[in-house]
């Protein structure tokens, strides 16, 4: 007896244990909310990251070019020997000397005046960070979008899942159900095959749905570039209800033209050609620079001397020279390379502006596609609301009809699966209906949360 006992506690042990585990490990995967999506990718992403170290590099040709406007320094040391016959001044032959020859300098240059290129130089390095700054912007704006679609895509999925898993549950109380009314011969063999076939169908749903889960999930985190030891699963969100109002078209589409970063990006982009162009004209200029140097030398004859050597600090002393001057460069004849130059800056200028208009027109249809498709997504809404509602009025009805057997389970099935059909349809339509106002909402500057 107490053997048995024994047994007994040990296996509600293990079973306890068991559960506890498994609900430690269900519980240890954290679920990510949509903020903490956005929030990851922002700081993690590579291609974002990317961009800000093309950020940082603009930054350091900001510096380069700033740096043109001071003096630039140089000093060298160069030592070199000479072996030669020299002629003795002496005894009028010739002398086979090893002499060494020791020289330094120290040399100095500034830009006086070269038709303000510095000047342009560091204005458009100013405009290649903020370009810089705002693609870093855009590529985060696209990942929001992805993102946001990728989550709601689970939503969808999960709460499909937990209708398929009640309507399940349904199905298997209809098969124990008729399976009471077949032993009483109240149904026949084939109205409980019929309920069976459902059933099967219905587990069917089931497991294809949490098949898309894990694919959903799976492009989720993709996007997220997570690895693919990763756990992860998704917050669901407390409310999720479709927004019945629009703003005007107008209202977002000047929204988007004046502060997405894409139109920003192609305005820098034809202030930059414009320097480019001022840059190129310059090239026809002259070019005025203040020059200085500071030097000295020493002569040592190490083999064969016949004169008296000069002391070092006096040889150095003696040799010290300074200069100073300004050169004036003035180009004459260039291979025409200042004229392509030039002529290559204005096609850059043109394709600038174009491009600039194009990004503009393109930017106008995607509102104005996001504002249709919140449109008729909301239509859709409405109208599948309405379906489901009568499905499931139609549905509560040969329910009740089939408790009375005032109806066969042949034609209750058949009502079923339009319910089920309606279900299906409200559930996209919903999902289709906030995605679509999401996005157009991000047109009109507004923060997507759920």
């Amino acid at each position: 007896m107490k053997k048995n006992v024994f047994f007994l506690f040990l296996f509600f042990a293990v079973t306890l244990s068991s559960k506890v585990y498994s609900q430690v490990s269900t519980d240890s995967v954290k679920k990510w909310s949509l903020q903490d999506c956005f929030q990851y990718a922002s700081e993690h992403n590579i291609q974002l990251n990317v961009l800000r170290l093309n950020e940082q590099s603009s930054q350091q040709d900001l510096i380069l070019a700033k740096a043109l406007k001071t003096p630039s320094l140089s000093g060298s040391v160069a030592n070199t020997f000479n072996n030669a016959n020299n002629m003795n001044s002496n005894t009028g032959g010739l002398v086979n000397q090893l002499s060494s020859n020791l020289s330094y300098s120290v040399n100095s240059s500034i830009v006086l005046w070269n038709d303000h290129y510095i000047n342009n130089s560091i204005r458009e390095n100013e405009l290649l960070i903020h370009s810089a700054k705002l693609s870093v912007d855009e590529a985060q704006n696209n990942i929001t979008l992805s993102l946001t679609q990728a989550f709601l895509n689970i939503l969808l999925d999960k709460e499909n899942l937990q209708y398929y898993k009640d309507l399940f549950a349904t199905s298997d109380a209809r098969v124990k159900q008729g399976q009471q009314f077949l032993d009483a011969g109240s149904i026949a063999k084939k109205d409980l095959l019929q309920l069976q076939a459902q059933l099967a169908s219905d587990k069917y749903l089931m497991i294809q749905t949490q098949n898309i889960i894990s694919q959903d999930i799976l492009s989720l985190k993709q996007i997220l570039q997570l690895g693919t030891d990763s756990s992860f699963d998704v917050q669901l969100p407390s409310t999720l209800s479709v927004n019945r109002s629009l703003s005007p078209l107008n209202d977002a589409e000047q929204f988007a033209l004046k502060n997405f970063p894409e139109i920003k990006i192609g305005e820098l982009n034809v202030n930059i050609s414009s320097l480019e162009i001022a840059k190129a004209k310059a090239g026809f200029k002259p070019v005025l620079k203040a020059n200085a140097a500071l030097g000295s030398g020493y002569n040592d004859v190490l083999t064969n001397a016949y004169n008296t050597k000069t002391g070092y600090f006096t040889q150095t002393g003696n040799n010290f020279y300074q200069l100073a001057g300004v050169t004036l460069s003035i180009p004459i004849f260039s291979n025409r390379i200042n004229q392509v130059n030039l002529s290559k800056a204005n096609i850059a200028f043109r394709e600038a502006t174009l491009n600039h208009q194009n990004t503009q027109l393109i930017l106008s249809e995607q509102v104005e596609r996001a504002y249709l498709n919140s449109v008729n997504a909301l239509q859709s809404y409405d109208a599948a609301n309405e379906q489901l509602q009568a499905a499931t009025e139609s549905y509560r009805i040969v329910n009740e009809q089939l408790k009375i057997g005032a109806i066969s389970s042949v034609d209750m099935l058949v009502v079923r699966n339009q319910y089920v059909q309606a279900v299906q349809a409200f559930t996209q339509a919903k999902y289709t209906a906030i995605l679509q106002q999401k996005i157009y909402e991000f047109y009109i500057g507004n923060t997507i949360k759920l």
